[in-house]
């Protein structure tokens, strides 16, 4: 399989977006957003998808933090698409439950090449860490739209707002790694019966 590795910089008038993907890293990654949860939790992303990832953000988080947000999760989203290429050979599906003490979120994606999004969690605090929680569907709807994926979130419990969304991300990460993962036994083979995605 051809590396799968992808740069892609986005610039508007409300931000300044660079995302550095490698799909089959060992988890590394450095960010520099200004938005400090986010960062967080896209080092979740990485570490638990076994994905090397670097981001730049400048934003107007002067205003809030939604217009940067959203964009990181789409210049994410064309990243991996670069990156992912025709997705010959790959898994497609992945799956993940994830727990941290009293939470448990699970995450179902498929890389259909038709963007959807199920995104239900009622966060217990409307912040955590000066975050709004409201932003996490602005970016994985950002993303969604821009990998081509059908992405199903659910947080099954929980009411520590930080282990709802944690697990949210960590389970994201794992279900990444799962779809993204060369099946030998497809010998290049398109993962859908349609021949294309």
């Amino acid at each position: 399989m051809a590396d799968r590795t992808a740069s892609v910089q986005r610039d508007t008038l409300e931000t300044k977006i660079s995302v550095d993907i490698n799909l089959d890293g060992t988890g590394c990654s450095s960010f520099n957003t200004g938005v400090p949860f986010l960062e967080h939790m896209m080092d979740q992303i990485a570490r638990h998808g076994l994905i090397d990832m670097t981001i730049k953000a400048e934003g107007d988080i002067h205003i809030d933090d939604h217009h940067t947000v959203e964009d990181i999760g789409i210049t994410l989203g064309q990243a991996f698409t670069r990156a992912i290429g025709d997705k010959k050979g790959i898994a497609r599906y992945g799956h993940a439950y994830v727990p941290l003490d009293e939470a448990l979120s699970r995450v179902v994606i498929d890389f259909s090449g038709r963007p959807g999004l199920e995104f239900h969690c009622e966060f217990t605090r409307g912040s955590v860490g000066g975050f709004d929680v409201d932003l996490f569907v602005e970016f994985f709807q950002g993303f969604v739209n821009h990998a081509g994926v059908t992405l199903h979130i659910d947080n099954i419990r929980g009411y520590n707002t930080h282990h709802q969304a944690e697990t949210i991300f960590k389970a994201f990460g794992r279900a990444l790694r799962m779809a993204l993962t060369a099946d030998e036994r497809m010998q290049g083979q398109m993962p859908s019966t349609k021949g294309v995605l």
